[in-house]
């Protein structure tokens, strides 16, 4: 990582045209990145995550795996806007994807972020990057947790996140972008969404 790589990712990206964000009892956006229903006829748990080096996509990231070993039943994904490579020395940076013979997070690379915009995420603002206190939850995340900043190779800081669930059948059960920059999934709502008779 350079310095340049670190403050490029100040910089604003171009915009991307974006559709609706998916709300719950849609049919879920489907590209062959990400086909919903998946192709294994399971549920889907998707976490778009904000730039590869943020402890908030690191956090969410370390849930998904956590989730994933115990729920086998369940597809687990995040979506980088990051690049391949940076995103994939993050990911081993992080510990891995989980146990690639059980139920590992599902990477997927979007670094034009034609993903996020069908998904309804697009550029955030000062207010939401640098909250006071969002910036306060998310030094406390370092403290509570010892996830801090990692260095940032690409990527923007100012790609909105957002976290999904999805059925069998594709459709949208949870979800929306998220509100506040420190904002981390609730993987026990999103799980109950899926599982519900």
């Amino acid at each position: 990582m350079t310095l340049s790589q670190e403050a490029a990712s100040w910089f604003s990206p171009s915009s991307v045209q974006l559709s609706p964000a998916p709300q719950p009892g849609q049919q879920a956006p489907s590209c062959a990145q990400l086909p919903l229903p998946a192709n294994n006829s399971k549920p889907t748990v998707i976490a778009f995550l904000r730039h590869c080096g943020c402890p908030v996509a690191e956090a969410t990231f370390l849930d998904l795996r956590t989730a994933a070993e115990k729920y086998p039943d369940v597809n687990f994904v995040a979506v980088s806007h990051s690049d391949q490579p940076s995103t994939d020395r993050w990911v081993e940076s992080v510990g891995g994807a989980g146990n690639p013979e059980a139920n590992p997070v599902v990477v997927i690379v979007d670094a034009e972020r034609k993903i996020y915009a069908q998904w309804g995420l697009g550029i955030t603002s000062w207010g939401h990057v640098l909250n006071p206190g969002g910036l306060l939850s998310i030094w406390k995340l370092g403290r509570e947790r010892g996830i801090w900043n990692r260095p940032t190779e690409s990527g923007s800081r100012w790609q909105l996140s957002g976290n999904w669930a999805v059925d069998a059948e594709g459709i949208v059960r949870w979800g929306r972008p998220v509100e506040r920059v420190e904002e981390l999934m609730d993987m026990d709502q999103a799980i109950e969404a899926i599982n519900k008779p």
